[in-house]
């Protein structure tokens, strides 16, 4: 974890190491249900956990059913969306399928165990909870941590059921400890304050030890969040973004943040990385083998290479490649004939016809490689050669654009 940069903090970790090189432990990770996927910036806690599996140990994967009913409240300036437990659960569902892809479920020993926290946090009962677990929490000590620090230093309101969530999460640590022998949790550094305080509630309810451990939160050299584009979220369902989009994401990656990212999103041993960076001096080959990596890992060897092999053709000779992200449209609808900026905005290619206009103005879009120069064009079948055409934004970012 140190050598790729995955290691933040730890409670004790001459202690942890020591275990971990006796014998085989279980660590879990837990991830809130609020959409259908996860975005990449949720990819590295899942890297740590394919690394655990590499090395003999066993990932939990808490998929938080019921801590997603509240909302973390950590690095975030106001409440979360409540969701319906209905939406919670398909959300755990689809979810699920990136796990699967990920990690190994080959191995008994290693394969992951899914839990849902709801299947505990459902049963409480809240008098009993109070004296049970809330007594060996303070006011004081909770005010101190960062999630909670921040809300009430910009005088954001905080509610007192976000307040609730450490000690719920803490719970969770306690409950996987004691029926699952897991004996870590691992985070992002905003959750280091919630991590502590489950190891300190095993500490004191159990008189044994437990650890914690957190990677570091990604910041990218533009300044801008990890897995947030122009165009929206990264996510990791491909339902939800193509092989051919998630691709282009990693190719696109900036200069100055491409040696961290192989090491951190990509399986290369670390005495091939050294050698790679010190030997390829073009970037963007360094580019091509982090976003063919990254896509294999979540998509597929073969889904990579289609993808690599559609950019080629997009963007070296000016083709249609047949990965692109498509865009169909019914054959009465072009009869009619559809406008421009509705169609850009309808087809979320930008958010809105506004950022479509300035776009067309400062000649950002092309069909099949010819300026639009009017916002106010129709498109017709005329357009169509064959009942296809490329609808390019910038210089990046391709459509395939199909009658059907």
């Amino acid at each position: 974890m140190q050598d790729r940069g995955y290691l933040n903090q730890c409670t004790n970790l001459d202690r942890l190491g020591n275990i971990c090189n006796k014998e085989s432990i279980s660590a879990y990770i837990g991830f809130d249900c609020t959409a259908t996927s996860l975005h990449v910036g949720s990819l590295l806690q899942i890297m740590i956990l394919k690394l655990m599996q590499k090395y003999g140990h066993r990932p939990i994967v808490l998929l938080g059913g019921g801590t997603t009913l509240i909302g973390d409240p950590s690095g975030k300036d106001s409440t979360r969306k409540i969701l319906k437990e209905e939406e919670i659960k398909n959300n755990i569902k689809s979810i699920k399928k990136v796990f699967n892809k990920i990690l190994d479920t080959s191995n008994n020993k290693t394969s992951p165990i899914f839990v849902n926290n709801a299947d505990w946090l459902n049963k409480l009962n809240y008098i009993q909870f109070l004296r049970d677990v809330g007594s060996h929490f303070t006011i004081n000590k909770m005010l101190t941590f960062d999630s909670v620090k921040t809300r009430l230093d910009r005088e954001q309101s905080l509610s007192y059921m976000e307040f609730n969530y450490m000690i719920l999460q803490a719970f969770d640590f306690y409950q996987l400890f004691k029926n699952k022998n897991c004996i870590l949790q691992i985070g992002g550094s905003d959750q280091w304050g919630n991590i502590v305080n489950g190891v300190d509630l095993i500490r004191r309810k159990l008189q044994k030890e437990a650890f914690g451990l957190t990677s570091p939160l990604i910041t990218l050299s533009s300044g801008a969040k990890m897995g947030k584009t122009e165009s929206g979220a990264i996510w990791l369902n491909d339902e939800l973004l193509s092989p051919y989009d998630y691709w282009q994401f990693w190719r696109n990656t900036d200069d100055r943040d491409i040696k961290k990212f192989l090491y951190y999103f990509t399986e290369i041993e670390i005495n091939e990385l050294k050698n790679i960076y010190k030997n390829e001096k073009n970037i963007n080959n360094l580019k091509i083998l982090l976003a063919n990596e990254a896509t294999r890992l979540l998509h597929g060897a073969d889904a990579a290479k289609k993808a690599e092999q559609t950019a080629k053709i997009t963007f070296e000779k000016g083709g249609l490649g047949s990965d692109l992200p498509e865009i169909r449209v019914k054959l009465n609808e072009i009869e009619k004939g559809i406008g421009i900026l509705d169609f850009i905005a309808n087809n979320k290619i930008l958010p809105s016809k506004s950022e479509a206009r300035r776009a067309i103005a400062n000649k950002g879009f092309k069909i099949d490689g010819i300026v639009i120069e009017d916002e106010k064009k129709i498109l017709k079948p005329e357009d169509f050669k064959k009942n296809i055409f490329k609808l390019s934004y910038g210089k990046k970012k391709h459509y395939l654009i199909k009658i059907i």
